[in-house]
């Protein structure tokens, strides 16, 4: 389905939607797999007292994906940044370049989260603290990544007139950054809820021009 004439996402499995396009087609892949932690069970962002927390509990994160998914996606893009490779090792080269997402503060799950990348480039860190991350809004899927961090990725590893591959859209961060990037983007997201709610908020955040 066509969001916009430039970003489109697919209600499918990933490897449905990598299968009709050629090697190298994309100039980067943007990835935020299962790590295989149940996740989807937990009740991160729930806290006491609070509304931020919509989602429901799903089974999607009980396996991380396997070879073929990994064989595919580097045969359709040129480089990749894959959150959560620390959990994927196996299937991953040596890099030299991992991204971070630290959260800052300190809580119950992950302080910080890893990107794998196929740069040879210094590694980086993006640092944005869990509470300004979410503030003021709620959140539609258990691993929701800000805008912000997305559009921090794009400004360093990608232009404008890239082709970019997401495999698991989920919450719809990653489409709301490339809309106002301006670069294209496919992405797919199995899990009809998350579509649905990713899609309605992408078309929310588009109407009133604000990144949330």
């Amino acid at each position: 389905m066509n969001w916009t004439d430039k970003i489109q996402v697919y209600n499918e499995d990933c490897m449905q939607t990598m299968s009709r396009y050629a090697d190298n087609h994309f100039d980067l892949a943007i990835v935020d797999p299962e790590y295989g932690i149940n996740v989807a069970n937990m009740g991160l962002g729930k806290g006491k007292g609070t509304n931020s927390r919509e989602w429901i509990a799903k089974d999607w994160d009980n396996k991380i994906p396997n070879a073929e998914y990994f064989k595919e996606l580097f045969r359709v893009s040129k480089n990749q940044i894959i959150w959560g490779g620390n959990y994927f090792i196996d299937y991953l080269k040596n890099t030299r370049c991992f991204l971070m997402w630290d959260k800052i503060q300190e809580f119950s799950g992950s302080d910080f989260e890893l990107a794998w990348t196929s740069f040879d480039k210094p590694s980086k860190s993006f640092r944005m603290a869990r509470c300004e991350a979410y503030v003021g809004i709620n959140k539609i899927h258990p691993t929701q990544k800000p805008v912000a961090l997305y559009n921090w990725i794009l400004d360093r590893y990608a232009k404008p007139d890239f082709k970019i591959l997401d495999t698991h859209l989920g919450s719809g961060s990653h489409a709301i950054s490339c809309h106002y990037f301006g670069c294209e983007l496919v992405a797919a997201e199995l899990d009809t809820d998350y579509y649905n709610d990713s899609f309605k908020r992408f078309k929310l955040n588009i109407a009133q021009k604000k990144l949330f």
